[in-house]
C-alpha cells in the first residue's frame, strides 16, 4: 500500500476511535496536517490555529473535571494536577493510546525522519483534534471525548502529584539553600520543532544540563536529573 494510502487508512480509524460523525471532515484533516505540508504565512491550512484553540478547551475541561472530582483539595493541589494532566508529554500519551501518529500528514521527508512519532507533534495535533471537535460538534461533543481519555489519568493517582522542579526547589529550602537557578544553555532545530538545553543548580552542587522539546520540558529534566544527584 502505497504511503498516502496508509495515511488514509489511518485517518480513517483514528475518525472511529475518535466517536465523532464530522459534519466538516476537513477539520479533523486540518488538525493533523503538519506545516511541513503547507508552508503558508499564518498556517492557515496546518494544525497550528487549531492548536492554540484545543489547548483552552482542554484546559477548561480538565479544569472542571478537577472541580468535581477533588471537592475537599485546596486550589495549590489542584493547580499540581491540572499541570500534570495538560502537559505535553500526557498529550503525547493520549495520542499514542488512540494512535494518533499514523495518521499526521507530513511531509515526505519528514515521514522518514520518523517525525509522527516525535511527541512534540503528536501533543500538537490531540489539542487541534480537540479544537476540531470542539468547532464541529460544539463544547459538549469536546468534553465527552476528554472526559473519557483523560478521567482514568486524573483517578489515576489519589495524591496530587509534585513535579520535578517544586521537589526540587521543597529539598533546597529543607536544606536551607537558596531557590534552584535555571538558565538556557543551547537551542537548536528549526523554529517550529525546537530544542532547549537548560543547566539547573543549586548552591554546593555541580550544575546539570539536560534537553527538551519545550523550556518547561528541559527544565523538569534537568530537575530530576539534579535530584537523582543530591538524593544519592
Amino acid at each position: 500500500m502505497a504511503s498516502t494510502d496508509k495515511g488514509k487508512a489511518a485517518r480513517r480509524n483514528l475518525g472511529r476511535r475518535i466517536g465523532h460523525n464530522f459534519a466538516d471532515p476537513g477539520l479533523l484533516e486540518r488538525a493533523l496536517t503538519h506545516a511541513s505540508r503547507n508552508s503558508r504565512p499564518g498556517g492557515g491550512e496546518t494544525y497550528e490555529r487549531l492548536e492554540f484553540l484545543g489547548d483552552r478547551v482542554l484546559g477548561l475541561v480538565v479544569a472542571d473535571l478537577l472541580y468535581h472530582n477533588f471537592p475537599d483539595e485546596e486550589e495549590g493541589a489542584l493547580a499540581r494536577r491540572f499541570a500534570m494532566l495538560v502537559r505535553r508529554e500526557t498529550l503525547a500519551e493520549v495520542a499514542e493510546e488512540l494512535d494518533l501518529g499514523p495518521a499526521v500528514i507530513l511531509a515526505r521527508g519528514e515521514i522518514e525522519a520518523g517525525t509522527q512519532e516525535n511527541p512534540a507533534i503528536l501533543s500538537d495535533c490531540m489539542e487541534a483534534v480537540i479544537a476540531a471537535l470542539y468547532l464541529d460538534g460544539g463544547l459538549e461533543t469536546a468534553r465527552r471525548f476528554i472526559a473519557n481519555l483523560w478521567t482514568p489519568l486524573l483517578e489515576a493517582d489519589p495524591t496530587p502529584p509534585k513535579d520535578a522542579k517544586t521537589e526540587l526547589q521543597e529539598w533546597a529550602q529543607g536544606q536551607g539553600l537558596p531557590l534552584p537557578s535555571y538558565r538556557e544553555v543551547g537551542r537548536e532545530g528549526p523554529a517550529h520543532e525546537p530544542r532547549f538545553t537548560i543547566a539547573v543548580s543549586v548552591e554546593g552542587s555541580e550544575a546539570v544540563e539536560a534537553s527538551g522539546g519545550s523550556k518547561r520540558q528541559a527544565e523538569q529534566a534537568a530537575a530530576e536529573a539534579l535530584l537523582a544527584r543530591v538524593k544519592q
